[in-house]
């Protein structure tokens, strides 16, 4: 259950994003009504989503892949519940989605590039981020800097997303169900390639 109600103030701004989350997801998406009892802050919010959305020097695959590992990470349900909307919308195998929470075991799915990418996002999400030296330069000469630049940033971005969710309380909306964080995850070994 949410820790904050999902019923904000009726403004002119909630109104026309509810409008446009039920044209686009077929639903009004918790985290809006969570962010809209602060106008200033969902307004903020929506326009740092707006222009991410712009950034392309990383393959979308690959962001995507990144945005689960470390939604998985902090066990953010809404998150993961999302991811698999999204990421079937993207076009990308289910099984690819489904695994994301299990990936380190999940042999054959993923190209090492997605493993490198994943094992990054992990790191990054950790408490103490944990990203080395070798992880980071594995990755600058594959992706390239900018397109490197482009990963810490949306994995950042997805840790701002999956610690509010889930310091809201929000959990899956319907997206998925075949997507869910297994329980009590152990925390994740390196494997810097």
């Amino acid at each position: 259950m949410a820790r904050i109600s999902l019923t904000p103030p009726r403004t002119l701004l909630m109104r026309i994003g509810a409008w446009y989350s039920r044209r686009t997801y077929g639903k009004v998406l918790d985290p809006g009504q969570a962010y809209g009892h602060n106008a200033r802050v969902l307004f903020s919010y929506v326009r740092l989503e707006q222009r991410a959305a712009r950034w392309n020097a990383l393959d979308p695959g690959l962001k995507h892949l990144a945005v689960m590992a470390a939604a998985a990470r902090i066990n953010c349900s809404w998150c993961m519940d999302f991811g698999y909307w999204e990421g079937r919308e993207q076009g990308m195998p289910a099984e690819k989605i489904e695994q994301v929470p299990q990936w380190r075991e999940a042999r054959g799915v993923y190209s090492e590039l997605e493993q490198l990418v994943m094992e990054y996002a992990e790191a990054m999400t950790e408490t103490e981020p944990a990203v080395t030296d070798e992880l980071a330069g594995a990755l600058i000469a594959r992706l390239g800097e900018a397109a490197f630049v482009e990963l810490t940033a949306v994995v950042a971005l997805e840790n701002w997303r999956s610690r509010v969710n889930s310091a809201f309380g929000l959990t899956s909306q319907g997206f998925s169900e075949s997507c869910q964080v297994p329980a009590g995850r152990p925390p994740a070994p390196t494997m810097t390639a």
